[in-house]
């Protein structure tokens, strides 16, 4: 609804992204994430927008406009932590996502890592004058050669990812 609002009247005024971003001290990327929705204006910018659209806060905010000050104060209060609440709780679903898939990361590495110290070069032993074996054994030990060499820098940034991103 605010999101929605603020294009809505910043079209009205003749106005593109770029026009209204420096009156309330933004940047144009600000401007086009609240018009899309992906975040909200605080209170103080809200405030700023609403003078620079000539609009009350209560209307970007899709209310009419109360008589009373404090109300309309008030539901501005209630409207804001409603879409805190909201962007937190997202916020905190893409860090647990995050954490997840830092510790699948590291799990995924160090399987890999005991999967090839379990083969131990048994395929170096294999007969590679035929040539599917010669194949098979030549892509294994390159990818032996390659994961042992970055599997400890996966494993260490995935444990310091999933450590930065835990609660």
């Amino acid at each position: 609804m605010l999101n929605e609002n603020i294009h809505a009247l910043r079209k009205s005024k003749g106005l593109s992204q770029e026009e209204l971003a420096p009156k309330p001290n933004v940047v144009r990327q600000t401007v086009s994430e609240w018009e899309r929705g992906l975040s909200v204006p605080d209170a103080e910018t809200l405030v700023a927008i609403g003078g620079v659209l000539d609009t009350p806060v209560s209307t970007l905010l899709g209310e009419t406009v109360r008589a009373s000050e404090p109300e309309g104060l008030q539901a501005l209060s209630e409207k804001l932590e409603v879409l805190n609440d909201q962007f937190a709780r997202a916020q905190e679903s893409k860090r647990r996502a995050l954490h997840a898939l830092f510790i699948a990361i590291a799990s995924i590495t160090v399987l890999l890592l005991i999967a090839l110290a379990a083969i131990g070069g048994s395929y170096l032993e294999w007969d590679f004058s035929n040539p599917e074996y010669a194949v098979a054994g030549t892509m294994l030990h390159g990818f032996e050669w390659v994961f042992a060499r970055m599997a400890p820098i996966i494993l260490a940034g995935s444990i310091a990812g999933a450590i930065a991103s835990r609660k």
